[in-house]
This record gives structure tokens, sequence and C-alpha cells, in this order.
């Protein structure tokens, strides 16, 4: 009766597992779609939308890693934001600025696993809100330690896409960070992203 019961439990059990961890993958996919759709729907009307309406963020821009699919970058570089996507850093430019560079930041385990391949010389491209690609060359790659070295946020047009490090730590929230480092290039100067 007992082993019985114990054997209940534990089916019980593992399957809340099984259905938490499906809610999980479905909510995170269900969350990437309306996201989507929301930076869609905000280029094309040009004014600010949440992907649903408790989100405390919002799509800012796309960002283009060589060949694969854009990222929608979100307003913010919060934990809460950074769950769904890479977020625009407080207080950097604005995609295609050119008064500051944009800092884009995200987790290295999901959205931003690809850096780890992204080299000097590699083209970047930056959707802003009204749809214009902004395309950008990766100037260099380095690893900094975040207790001795703060990033700086230039005057002038760039891009910045930092990301803990390394990639394969065990442990996430280490000091160091990725930072690709990437130049402005002027219209003309490319291909369509």
């Amino acid at each position: 009766m007992v082993r019985r019961l114990g054997s209940g439990v534990l089916v019980l059990a593992a399957a809340w597992l099984l259905f938490d961890s499906a809610w999980l993958i479905a909510k995170a996919r269900l969350a990437q779609y309306l996201i989507d759709a929301a930076w869609q729907r905000q280029v094309h009307n040009g004014e600010v939308v949440r992907p649903w309406p408790w989100a405390d963020t919002w799509p800012v821009a796309r960002l283009r890693l060589g060949g694969g699919r854009p990222l929608v970058v979100l307003a913010g570089s919060s934990g809460q934001a950074l769950a769904f996507g890479p977020g625009l850093v407080e207080n950097s430019g604005e995609p295609g600025s050119a008064e500051r560079t944009t800092v884009i930041a995200a987790h290295r385990d999901t959205h931003f696993g690809p850096l780890r391949k992204v080299r000097a010389g590699a083209r970047l491209g930056l959707q802003d809100r009204h749809g214009r690609w902004h395309h950008y060359q990766v100037r260099e790659t380095r690893v900094v330690d975040s207790r001795r070295e703060r990033l700086p946020i230039l005057a002038g047009p760039g891009l910045m896409l930092v990301t803990c490090y390394p990639f394969d730590a065990l442990v996430a929230g280490g000091p160091q960070r990725f930072v690709v480092f990437a130049e402005y290039l002027p219209e003309g100067g490319h291909n369509e992203a």
C-alpha cells in the first residue's frame, strides 16, 4: 500500500514537472511571437507597442548578427527584459544615433550565444523603429573585467554588444564581459541587411 502510494506520488510529481517545463517553453515561444508582432506594428504605425498589456518593455530595434534571423531588441537591460531578448542599455544611443554609441546587452546562453563566433571585420545590421537599417563593421572583440573597467558609451555613431563571459561558464553572473565594438558604416558602403 505504501509502495503504491509512493509510486503514485512520484508519477504525479513527474507529470507536474513535465507540464511545468512544457508550459515554460510554450510561454517563451508565445512571447517571441508577441514581441515580433509588436515590432511589426510599431514599425508600421510609428507608435510604441507593448507585446502584452502588462509588459514592462517594448521593442526598439532589430539586430542582425550575420546570416541568422534578426533579434528584436527590447527597451532596457533589466533582468525582466533580458529574459525575453536583447536589451537596449539605458542612456546609450538610439539605433542609428549619430550622437551616442548604441549599447545592447543579452544573455550569453540564449540570444547572444552567437557572439562567440563574431570576429573583426564581420558585418552587423540594426533596424531602427522607422524601419531603416543601419550597418556596422566589427572593429574588435575583447573580454573585460566589469570590476575594473566601465563600458564606454562614446559620443558618435557606433554599436557595442555586451554579454557575460565565458560562454560556457557553469555559474552565471561572473565579472567578465565579452564586448563587441563595431563602427558605423556610412550610407552606400554596404548591402541591405
